[in-house]
C-alpha cells in the first residue's frame, strides 16, 4: 500500500463524492451524500454487500425518534449522550458524542420515512448500560435486513454501487487533498478514479491479525466473529496520510458466543437473570455489565469457555433475534430439566452448581450480594426447564481508529481536518473509549448510521461550496 501524487485534472474518469465500503455507513453516507444533491459512487470490494452489518444484530440506539414517542418511550438526546459518556468513563470524544446523540433520533426518523428501512422500538429488555430503551431494530433482529433495506434505498436512488473494486491506493494532489484512488477489479486489472471528496466506510482493523497481535494482544487469540474483510485499510491510508488514530485497543468484544458453532447468543438470555459459569460451576463475573467486557472474563476461564445458563422467561426475548434462532437450530442450546443433566453437560460437580444457582436465588432475594456487584433482585430466580449453551470470548469489531470532528472529517495528527477526507462507522474512532468496557451497546452501528449520515452530508456541501466558489 503506498502513498502516490496525482493531480485531479489527470484523471479520466472522476465522481463528485467516492464512498468506500457499502455496509451501514457506506449505504448511509451515499443516501445523504445524494439528498444534498451530489453525485456518488460506492465502491465495495466484495462481491456482494455484506461486512460487518449483515453480520450484526441490527440495533440502533437513538434518542427522540418519532417510533419512540409512538411507543411512548420518553427518551431524549441529552439521555443518549449520557450513557455513552457513563459506559466509556468519559474518555471519547465528548463533543462528536454531543452530535451523534443529538442527531440520533432525527436519523432513524430519516431512515424509516424517507428511505425505507423497516425499523421499531424494543421495550422489553434494556441493555447494560441503556438506562432507556434506545434501540431501535429490525423485525428478525438481524443486520443482514437492515443492510438490504439500505441497498435497495442505494439503488433506488440511482447511486453507482460498484461491486469487486477493492481500493488498494490513494492518491493526493500538491495541496495535500485526496485526488483519486487506484482499484483493484477481478483479474488483477487496476483502475484509477479521481474524486473530489473521499469518504472511508471499509471498517476497522478486526480481520487483520497482525493488526490485532499490535494493538489488542489480549485479542490476538480469540475468535474473530466479525467480517474477514475488515483489514485495517482505511487505519493504515490514514497512518501514511498523518493522521491522526485514537483509541486503537478499544473493541466491542461478546461473552457468549457459541463453541464449536460460531453463533451468538440473545443477550437477553443474561439481561434477563442468566448466568455464567465456568468448567468448575461457578460464576466469575458481573454478567450483566456488557458483553463486550465479558469476552475476555471468558477467555480468562480454564480452556477459555464458559456456559451460559438460562430459563424460559429469558428465552421467549432472547428467541426474537435471529442468532439465537440460529443458535438453536444449530444445536448449540441444549434444555435440561434439573441440574442433574445440567451439571452433566458442564461437565461440573452437580453440588457446587446446586450451591452456585442457591446463592443467586438468594440475591434474587436480596438476601446476599453479588461479589462482582451484580443485582438480581429485578428478575426472579431461575426455575426448570433449564438452558445452557458452551460459550466462548470473541471479537466482533475494533472500536479505535480515525480521528474524526463532529462533521466526520478526519483529522490529522495535528488536530486540523483533511480538506475533502471523511470516515465513519468502524473506519472511524467509536465511543467507547480506549477499552473494551466503554462499548455500549448497539453502538457500531450508531457510528455507522449517524456518522455515515454526516460524512455523505458534509462530503456533499463541500463539493457544492466548490461548484459555487468556481463560477
Amino acid at each position: 500500500m503506498s502513498m502516490n501524487d496525482r493531480e485531479a485534472s489527470t484523471y479520466e474518469l472522476a465522481v463528485e463524492v467516492l464512498v468506500v465500503g457499502a455496509g451501514a455507513c457506506g449505504c448511509t453516507a451515499a443516501l445523504a451524500a445524494r439528498g444534498e444533491g451530489a453525485q456518488v459512487m460506492v465502491l465495495e470490494r466484495d462481491a456482494a454487500p455484506s461486512g460487518n452489518t449483515a453480520l450484526s444484530g441490527g440495533q440502533i440506539p437513538a434518542a427522540g425518534s418519532r417510533l419512540q414517542k409512538l411507543a411512548g418511550i420518553n427518551d431524549a438526546a441529552q439521555i443518549l449522550e449520557e450513557d455513552l459518556r457513563t459506559k466509556a468513563k468519559g474518555l471519547s470524544n465528548q463533543e462528536v458524542v454531543k452530535q451523534v446523540a443529538g442527531a440520533s433520533g432525527s436519523t432513524i426518523d430519516w431512515l424509516v420515512e424517507e428511505h425505507g428501512v423497516p425499523l421499531s422500538c424494543i421495550s422489553n429488555f434494556i441493555y447494560p448500560g441503556h438506562t432507556v430503551p434506545h434501540m431501535h431494530a429490525s423485525p428478525s433482529r438481524f443486520g443482514a435486513e437492515i443492510l438490504a433495506s439500505l441497498l435497495k434505498a442505494v439503488y433506488a436512488e440511482g447511486i453507482d454501487l460498484v461491486t469487486s473494486a477493492r481500493v488498494v491506493d490513494l492518491y493526493r494532489d500538491r495541496s495535500d487533498r485526496i485526488s483519486g484512488v487506484r482499484v483493484q477489479r477481478p483479474a488483477g486489472v487496476f483502475e484509477d478514479l479521481g474524486c473530489r471528496t473521499l469518504i472511508l466506510a471499509c471498517n476497522g482493523y478486526g480481520g487483520n491479525p497482525e493488526m490485532v497481535k499490535k494493538y489488542i494482544p489480549e485479542m490476538a487469540a480469540a475468535h474473530y466473529h466479525g467480517h474477514p474483510s475488515n483489514e485495517g485499510d482505511a487505519i493504515r491510508w490514514g497512518e501514511a496520510l498523518g493522521a491522526s488514530l485514537a483509541d486503537m485497543g478499544s473493541f466491542q468484544g461478546h461473552g457468549a458466543v457459541c463453541t464449536p458453532h460460531n453463533i451468538h447468543l440473545g443477550w437477553p438470555v443474561i439481561t434477563e437473570g442468566g448466568i455464567q459459569v465456568n468448567r468448575s460451576g461457578l460464576r466469575f463475573s458481573n454478567e450483566n455489565e456488557g458483553y463486550s467486557e465479558q469476552a475476555l472474563h471468558v477467555i480468562r476461564q480454564r480452556d477459555h469457555v464458559a456456559w451460559t445458563v438460562w430459563d424460559q422467561r429469558c428465552e421467549d426475548i432472547a428467541a426474537q433475534m435471529h442468532s439465537h434462532q440460529a443458535a438453536m437450530e444449530a444445536g448449540a442450546i441444549r434444555q435440561y430439566e434439573s441440574l442433574v443433566g445440567l451439571s452433566s453437560f458442564i461437565g461440573c460437580d452437580e453440588a457446587t452448581l446446586q450451591e452456585t444457582c442457591e446463592r443467586v436465588e438468594s440475591m434474587c432475594r436480596g438476601e446476599v450480594e453479588c461479589p462482582w456487584g451484580r443485582s438480581f433482585e429485578s428478575h426472579p430466580p431461575l426455575v426448570s426447564p433449564y438452558y445452557v449453551a458452551k460459550v466462548q470470548g470473541a471479537l466482533f469489531h475494533t472500536q479505535g481508529g480515525l480521528e474524526v470532528d463532529q462533521y466526520a472529517r478526519v483529522l490529522r495528527s495535528d488536530g486540523s481536518p483533511f480538506d475533502n477526507l471523511f470516515a465513519g462507522g468502524g473506519a472511524a474512532r467509536g465511543f467507547s473509549g480506549p477499552a473494551d468496557w466503554g462499548y455500549l451497546s448497539g453502538s457500531g452501528l450508531l457510528s455507522a448510521t449517524v456518522l455515515g449520515r454526516f460524512a455523505g452530508a458534509s462530503a456533499a456541501k463541500l463539493v457544492a461550496a466548490n461548484r459555487t466558489s468556481s463560477l
